[in-house]
């Protein structure tokens, strides 16, 4: 067929019924419209720790403006570490009050309860260094432990209540860490002479960054203070106290040389240290062959999953079992008459690890076909969540507990076609679930107490910030434990709606609508799409309810990402997805913009290259040169060359297997068929995307004669002027406000459409 052919078929099952038809908003809320100033002031939490019982939250809550003041220019240097300044509070989940446990805005971390729920450990940040913290919660009284070493605290320790809640695990950096590591870094960045020697192991920022991990474990005792070191230098991965308090097992990740695919280069081991005479017994030698471990509660054994299989050993045994194998029958429809073992491996039943029961005699599993559980000691498996057969039409799943009693799986579930989220708790003994809430509210956060009688939780009505909530077993007498920002009450914040559409190759795809400020049913509006990959669910989003507030309708389409042709993507996925708001009278397609940051700031650069359908662009942060990209970021190591043989660039092969790929998703190559007019913003100190790669396009642009602007912000991150100070950030969108205005109003030129634009 032609191309015009090609793309009236495209048109007309773009024009088919959508699978979930969205009901239009008629009328804006009343309320001011929301400004820089608001956003500014959003405050938002997380909930640090919740007690066992469900009762107590640990919190922490933050304005957006608390986020400024990092030091971009040290990202890399293993001695700092970013602010993070927070309101740190005592939640209680049954009465609903709150109690600051320390005044001010402090920098905690590492927040967690003990066993019974009656204390809380943490962090604090004092200068360059930490402090042990202990709050008696029911005395609301925090008290500092003077730790007797000479030693500091690391920045990444662990903190890990001993089961009689009268010690923790900690960990301490080795003498002399600090200054070594530091000029370890002053080197790399301000070295007079700088060597990179390819017969080493490591890249020399990937070296440094394995000083960061550099430790030695300790047991603080609360009563005095008094450190015990436990085991030489090393970095324990998760470790655990044994139920009797007598034993830790943990795990190691060893980097022993520069990785490109992510999947070489570290060893992985699992250890069990006795405490009463240091003696550490070496359950799985280290090696390079990736290892996740779960242990069950008393830490007595471990979980894991390798190749379709899941094993468990026992800390007594001498080796691991293989709980699946016997279970691992061929798949209908597979070639099994293939000998390679690796590609016949993967014709059978494959098995994941989902969880321990609380008692540690059975394991939860997982399947395409639905959740199992298997008995560790005998290897007798049942089903015990079977799922529906139709995976375009089953919901998304995803386990939050198991309760105490082993009775009930408490689940996360999604639709996937329309907004109901919510949890449910599964009865495993009559295979029932029992949906606790479903509706279209945004929830994160889960955390379910052991019995199941209590929920803590985040939620958000689809537009405004989270509020922190409870609810109790059935759900019935859900509430807020927090309201945040009252100072929104009399904003209008952007209406949210869910929108169903098909791409040109006839997929359905959703993206998700924002409305304009003052929106009145009947007029057309410009449109801002603000492009990454995929989205569906909604909730409170800065950019979204700035861009809005400008009397714009904001859009998040999705994009079906192919490896090897990413490219092609969004001129599919983004332009038919505005298409289907022509269609329903929302858009003057005649004003439409788009923006992206990072990897959305990459995909705005591909799409005007393919298509002259928008009147302004703005790249965030956004590579344009994906070969140079390769090598521009050095404080991230090899991510880059990971991300386009087998990441987020889907590229799929390397440089040198497949050049052209690399010259076809490169918007550089193609500057001269650019159009619309494109700012660039960046931050000069992104260790992420360097602006660097998007100068080029800057300069590129102003060769050819084209409409560009490029902005570069002194001592701002990746993210530009929103990753900057406060006067950066104002700048940032007022520049693209105007931008967009500019061109919306028709004080802009750009080339008219043609034919052949999509």
């Amino acid at each position: 067929m032609s191309r015009r052919q090609i793309w009236l078929v495209a048109l007309a099952l773009a024009l088919l019924p959508a699978a979930a038809p969205t009901t239009m908003r008629a009328q804006q809320p009343q309320g001011r419209a929301f400004t820089l100033d608001d956003a500014l002031t959003v405050r938002s939490a997380r909930i640090e720790d919740v007690s066992r019982d469900g009762r107590w939250i640990a919190l922490t809550t933050r304005l957006r403006s608390d986020a400024f003041g990092v030091d971009h220019a040290r990202y890399g240097d293993p001695t700092y570490v970013a602010p993070s300044l927070a309101e740190f509070t005592l939640i209680d989940a049954t009465t609903g009050k709150s109690l600051a446990i320390l005044p001010g805005k402090v920098d905690v971390r590492g927040a967690t309860f003990s066993r019974d729920g009656s204390r809380l450990a943490f962090f604090q940040r004092k200068d360059d260094g930490y402090t042990l913290n202990v709050v008696d919660v029911a005395a609301k009284r925090n008290r500092v432990v003077p730790l007797k070493t000479a030693r500091a605290v690391a920045s990444n320790s662990p903190l890990v209540w001993a089961p009689d809640g009268k010690s923790l695990l900690v960990a301490l950096r080795p003498d002399g860490w600090a200054a070594g590591a530091r000029a370890s870094f002053l080197q790399l960045t301000e070295g007079s002479i700088v060597v990179q020697d390819a017969s080493l192991p490591f890249l020399s920022w990937d070296s440094l960054r394995t000083v960061g991990s550099r430790q030695i474990p300790a047991v603080v005792t609360l009563a005095n203070g008094a450190v015990r070191e436990v085991v030489g230098e090393v970095d324990m991965r998760s470790p655990q106290f044994t139920a009797d308090g007598a034993s830790i097992v943990y795990s190691v990740a060893t980097p022993r040389k520069t990785s490109y695919d992510n999947k070489t280069g570290t060893d992985y081991g699992v250890f069990h240290l006795q405490l009463a005479d240091g003696k550490v017994d070496t359950l799985v030698k280290p090696a390079d062959h990736r290892l996740t471990p779960q242990w069950n509660e008393s830490g007595t054994a471990f979980a894991y999953a390798d190749k379709g299989n899941v094993f468990v050993r026992w800390v007594d045994a001498d080796s691991a079992r293989n709980l699946t194998e016997k279970y691992r029958k061929p798949r209908p429809g597979a070639d099994t008459t293939r000998s390679d073992s690796t590609r016949a491996d993967t014709t059978r039943t494959s098995f994941s690890l989902v969880a321990w029961r609380p008692d540690g005699d059975a394991l939860l599993v997982s399947t395409k076909d639905g959740w199992h559980v298997i008995d560790p000691r005998t290897d007798s498996m049942t089903i015990a969540y079977p799922f529906e057969a139709d995976t375009a039409e089953r919901p998304t799943r995803s386990f939050q507990s198991w309760s105490r009693d082993g009775r009930y799986l408490f689940v996360t579930r999604s639709a996937k076609d329309h907004w109901a989220r919510g949890i449910e708790r599964y009865d495993l003994a009559s295979r029932q679930a029992t949906a606790l809430a479903s509706d279209a509210n945004v929830y994160s956060s889960w955390n379910v107490s052991d019995d199941g009688s209590r929920f803590v939780f985040a939620r958000s009505d689809g537009d405004r910030p989270n509020e922190i909530y409870t609810a109790g077993r059935d759900f019935t007498d859900a509430r807020a434990l927090t309201n945040l920002n009252p100072q929104l009450a009399g904003v209008a914040l952007a209406h949210s709606e869910l929108v169903s559409y098909l791409n040109a190759d006839g997929k359905r795809l959703y993206g998700v609508l924002y409305y304009p400020y003052g929106y009145q049913a009947g007029r057309k509006y410009p449109l801002v799409a603000e492009v990454y990959e995929t989205f569906f669910d909604n909730g409170y989003n800065e950019n979204m309810n700035l861009l809005a507030a400008q009397g714009w309708f904001v859009f998040h389409p999705s994009v079906d990402l192919e490896i090897g042709y990413p490219g092609e993507a969004w001129v599919k996925g983004v332009t038919d997805g505005i298409n289907t708001l022509q269609e329903k009278g929302l858009v003057d397609g005649t004003r439409l913009g788009v923006t992206g940051q990072s990897y959305g700031g990459y995909a705005v650069n591909l799409l005007i290259t393919q298509t002259n359908r928008f009147k302004a662009a703005v790249n965030i942060s956004g590579k344009v040169n994906i070969i140079s990209f390769l090598g521009d970021s050095p404080k991230i190591g090899t991510r880059n060359y990971s991300a386009a043989e087998n990441g987020q660039d889907r590229i799929g092969q390397t440089l040198w297997e497949a050049p052209m790929k690399y010259i076809q998703h490169s918007a550089i190559f193609f500057a001269d068929r650019i159009k619309t007019p494109l700012l660039m913003l960046t931050g000069k100190e992104d260790w992420n995307v360097p602006s660097t790669n998007e100068r080029e396009m800057y300069y590129a642009l102003r060769r050819l004669g084209k409409e560009a602007v490029w902005v570069e912000y002194a001592n701002a991150g990746h993210g530009a002027g929103r990753a900057g100070n406060v006067d950066q950030f104002r700048d940032h969108w007022t520049r693209m406000f105007q931008w967009f205005g500019r061109y919306f109003e028709g004080t802009g030129t750009t080339a008219s459409a043609t034919e052949n634009d999509r």
